[in-house]
């Protein structure tokens, strides 16, 4: 059951990453999976020691992952065009 609610939170936290950084258009499912899981790795990395599962869902664990996410897509995008938008 954890790993579906890991699945489904990580797409959300993905796409709403996308949408933010104009990227939606270029990403399927998979990759909002991947950029949420990831992105919450990262944004628990910057904020709180490198943990993503505390075992609660918060508002401010999913903003972490949120901003994880966004700062993932901005390294990407910095790769893949040369510069950030």
């Amino acid at each position: 059951m954890n790993l579906i609610l890991w699945l489904v939170i990580g797409g959300v936290i993905g796409w709403l990453a996308s949408l933010i950084m104009r990227t939606d258009a270029q990403q399927g499912i998979f990759l909002n999976i991947i950029v949420g899981i990831v992105g919450a790795f990262i944004g628990g990395l910057i904020f709180s020691g490198g943990t993503i599962n505390a075992y609660n869902f918060s508002l401010t664990s999913l903003l972490v992952s949120l901003v994880g996410a966004v700062v993932l897509l901005g390294i990407v995008n910095l790769f893949r065009r040369g510069s950030l938008r």
